[in-house]
C-alpha cells in the first residue's frame, strides 16, 4: 500500500516550509499535494533526502562552527516550528544561538541540501521562512542563515532581507488562495522540471 504524504485539514492548513519552495518550482506540485492528495506518494528520491539530512546531523555535532564564521554559539538540530500567524509549519535543520555583548542575542538558520549547484530563489525562500519561524518562536532577531552543501561540505551564507521576508508573505496568500479556490497554477515557463515530475502524466497542456 502506497504511503503518502500528510496534509491537514484546510480549515488548519498551515502550510509546509518546503511547500514554498516547491510552490517558487513548480507551483502545481502544491496544487496536487493539497486539492489531489491521493495522487503523491513518498517517493524514494524523498527517503533518501530525508536520510541525508538525518546522517548530517552526527556530523554537524562533530564540526566546529567555522563553516559558518563563527567563533562561539549554541547549536540546536530539527527543531519543530509553526505560527498560525504565519500560515506555516516545519522541522529545521539546525539553528545556532550566538551571543553578543554589542547587540541582542541573534539567531541563525541552517539549513542542508544535497545540491553542489548555488541555492536558487526556491531555496532563499524556504530558508528566510525558516528565519521568520524561528524569530516567532525564539523571540530573537534572524538577520542571516546558511544553507550547507553536504556533496560539497561548504557553506553558502543568505541575508534575511525585508524583500525575502515580505516574498515569504506574499507566497503564503497565493498559496492559500490557490488551495481554497482549488484553482490549478499555471504550467511553469521552462519545462525543465517537467522532464522528471511524477504529476507530468496530469498535466496534458505538457508536453
Amino acid at each position: 500500500m502506497p504511503e503518502f504524504a500528510e496534509v491537514p485539514a484546510a480549515e488548519q492548513l498551515l502550510f509546509e516550509v518546503t511547500d514554498l519552495k516547491q510552490w517558487v518550482y513548480c507551483p502545481r506540485v502544491l496544487f496536487y499535494r493539497y486539492c489531489a492528495p491521493e495522487l503523491r506518494p513518498l517517493t524514494d528520491l524523498m527517503r533518501a533526502g530525508i536520510r541525508s539530512h538525518a546522517d548530517e546531523t552526527g556530523r554537524e555535532e562533530r564540526r566546529s562552527l567555522r563553516s559558518y564564521g563563527l567563533e562561539a554559539g549554541e547549536r540546536a538540530f530539527d527543531i519543530g516550528l509553526r505560527s498560525a500567524a504565519l500560515g506555516l509549519r516545519g522541522r529545521l535543520d539546525l539553528a545556532i544561538a550566538v551571543p553578543s555583548r554589542s547587540q541582542a542575542t541573534e539567531a541563525i538558520v541552517v539549513e542542508y541540501k544535497d545540491s553542489e549547484r548555488p541555492a536558487g530563489p526556491h531555496f532563499k525562500l524556504q530558508l528566510a521562512a525558516y528565519a521568520l519561524l524561528l524569530e516567532a518562536t525564539w523571540s530573537i532577531p534572524v538577520r542571516r542563515g546558511f544553507f550547507y552543501s553536504i556533496p560539497l561540505r561548504q557553506s553558502e551564507p543568505l541575508a534575511i532581507t525585508p524583500r525575502l521576508r515580505a516574498q515569504v508573505g506574499q507566497a503564503v496568500t497565493a498559496m492559500q488562495a490557490m488551495v481554497h479556490g482549488e484553482r490549478m497554477p499555471g504550467a511553469p515557463t521552462s519545462r525543465r522540471p517537467c522532464i522528471a515530475c511524477e504529476f507530468r502524466r496530469f498535466c496534458n497542456d505538457v508536453v
